[in-house]
């Protein structure tokens, strides 16, 4: 069975018939809601009807949110009514609401409060993705604002009262976080063209808002959709598996794109690879997720939590479909861990033509709760282009993104035949390639990268000795690479050896388990940055403060920090020294 072949039974008209079920059925399939165990009973089913049999849903207690309109005006220097949704986690105001002059603090990160104080007032703020939501509430708590008005993106014109959720805390909150990062002030969000004749307003002096909020937050039983489709018994790798995952709650509405879609394509996927699973060398486990939105990844999180000794011995990727195929698109952006982007580049440029293709870093947003347990994850999506996106304040997931406008025209049915090909090209390598198509040296590149540009400033703290820790893993990560590649070359030729495609892939895994988490989290391998988390922003997020040091004297703030960053460093130079293990140990087998 070629993979031309598998590519040709998806189906977009399979997918489009999910999706129109859904959303005319099952609106506002909000976690913890009855149209959220609806959906999750109509994957279960779905996914029982494409042939699986491991099929089951899980109930999880979770803290989630239903937040309602808000009431919101100006009041001065004029009385203006503004229509408002409540965030969800928004703290509840007393009844007579909270009344504040407004500060416009642009897209709400930390740059963009110098010279500006905070205390006291309502912030302002862009509604896009740098940061998150829920980090400019973190912000703005932190700055001392009593509330924050969210403006939506889109274009000026843009009259879609947004919804979103403000809670940092990942998945449901512990006792150590709870009291830490839990949202802190009350948060609304308005039109686009609401916000924008506030800022203009406030070109010609200051201007008060008032706002209540209408919402309740607690616990409530939650649940996911599992579907587990293993590989033959007698495959060589038959515990080893996928993860494709997407969340399956939503906002109010269709919420076509948002993730009917993606689900709809689960679906597909499922029906399709189940007719060829005696092909697979390795399995797949598909997540529906839920308190996604209002819950902050407490689905996947926890799901994480509950199956981590199976994650961590045979996962090999995470592949995450969430909002495929919505109109407006000509471009295709990737955000990946390093070791994947040549595997998943090959396709796509294979498959998508001249199709403009972008790439970044993965970072811990989505559904991207596997980072800490290092699984590689990788998300693609139509893009806009960058002067659309210039034009639409970064609305890069459109301007009805998590809004009542999220419709089923929002869906573009010709390019979901394109992106279903894609998901499944993806998939069909992941379960088939007899040498996993990881390579190791684009990390190792990323490393001496940060660590590189950090090292002047980190000389207190020793980053010289971890950025030659690093040069070291780029050498051995070379060598890897090359006895894959040639290994992978020999299979194709019919010559390859199950005993060394084994010990290859397993030490792939094994150095993910050791890298992901030092790419991507702050935190470390047992826990979860807040959502949106600045440091996020960077390669090797635990190194983020060391630019800090230059402009810090002696003194308490210095050492205390310098503490930290010691700590971090060694992080940096042991998961380096223990990457060369891991290659040196596979490749002195292999001799």
């Amino acid at each position: 069975m070629s993979e031309e072949a598998i590519l040709a039974e998806l189906s977009a008209d399979n997918i489009r018939k999910h999706v129109e079920t859904i959303v005319t059925q099952i609106p506002y399939r909000a976690a913890g809601s009855a149209n959220g165990k609806r959906m999750a009973e109509y994957s279960r089913d779905a996914m029982k009807a494409a042939g699986l049999s491991d099929v089951a849903m899980h109930e999880l207690p979770a803290v989630v949110s239903f937040p309602k309109h808000a009431d919101c005006r100006a009041t001065s220097p004029v009385e203006i009514s503004i229509q408002a949704n409540t965030l969800g986690h928004s703290l509840l105001t007393l009844p007579e609401g909270v009344e504040g002059e407004l500060l416009d603090v642009g897209g709400g990160a930390f740059s963009d409060y110098v010279g500006k104080d905070a205390r006291g007032k309502i912030i302002l703020t862009e509604l896009s993705y740098s940061p998150a939501r829920h980090e400019k509430q973190r912000i703005a708590g932190m700055k001392g604002a009593i509330g924050a008005v969210m403006m939506n993106w889109g274009h000026p014109e843009n009259t879609a009262v947004p919804f979103g959720s403000v809670k940092p805390v990942w998945g449901n909150p512990t006792p150590d976080n709870v009291k830490s990062e839990m949202p802190t002030i009350p948060c609304i969000g308005i039109a686009r063209t609401a916000g924008l004749k506030l800022r203009e307003m406030m070109g010609k002096g200051p201007v008060k808002v008032w706002f209540r909020t209408y919402v309740d937050n607690g616990w409530y039983p939650v649940q996911i959709t599992i579907a587990n489709m293993p590989a033959p018994a007698a495959s060589p790798e038959a515990d080893d598996f996928v993860l494709v995952g997407g969340h399956q709650d939503s906002w109010p509405g269709e919420a076509a794109t948002d993730n009917a879609a993606g689900n709809a394509c689960f679906m597909e996927l499922a029906r399709v690879f189940n007719r060829h699973r005696e092909k697979l060398r390795r399995g797949v486990t598909f997540g529906f997720w839920t308190a996604h939105e209002t819950g902050t990844m407490a689905g996947s999180s926890w799901f994480c939590d509950r199956n981590w000794d199976r994650l961590r011995a045979n996962c090999v990727a995470y592949l995450q479909i969430d909002q495929p195929a919505f109109i407006g698109t000509t471009e295709w952006s990737t955000a990946s861990n390093a070791e994947l982007k040549a595997f998943h580049t090959a396709i796509e440029k294979r498959l998508l033509g001249a199709k403009k293709l972008k790439w970044k870093r993965s970072a811990k947003n989505g559904d991207a709760s596997f980072f800490g347990i290092g699984i590689p994850m990788f998300h693609g999506e139509g893009s806009f282009t960058e002067a659309e996106l210039k034009a639409t304040a970064l609305a890069n997931l459109g301007w009805w993104h998590h809004s009542i406008e999220n419709r089923l025209d929002k869906m573009d049915w010709a390019q979901m035949k394109d992106h279903i090909r894609v998901y499944g090209a993806y998939l069909w390598q992941l379960c088939t390639a007899p040498v996993l198509p990881f390579r190791f040296v684009p990390v190792a590149e990323q490393v001496i990268g940060r660590v590189g540009e950090l090292a002047p400033a980190g000389k207190a703290v020793g980053l010289e000795g971890a950025l030659a820790a690093a040069q070291r893993f780029a050498a051995e990560a070379a060598r890897l690479d090359a006895r894959a590649q040639a290994e992978a070359d020999a299979f194709a030729q019919g010559k390859g050896s199950e005993a060394a495609a084994k010990l290859l892939n397993g030490a792939m895994k094994r150095l993910s388990r050791v890298l992901v988490p030092l790419q991507s989290t702050s935190i470390g391998t047992y826990g979860h940055d807040p959502y949106g988390f600045t440091p996020q922003t960077t390669m090797i997020p635990c190194l983020y403060d060391v630019p800090e040091l230059t402009a810090l004297p002696d003194g308490e703030a210095r050492w205390m920090l310098e503490t930290k960053l010691v700590r971090a460093r060694n992080r940096v130079a042991d998961a380096m020294a223990d990457s060369c293990a891991i290659i040196g140990e596979a490749l002195n087998q292999l001799r």
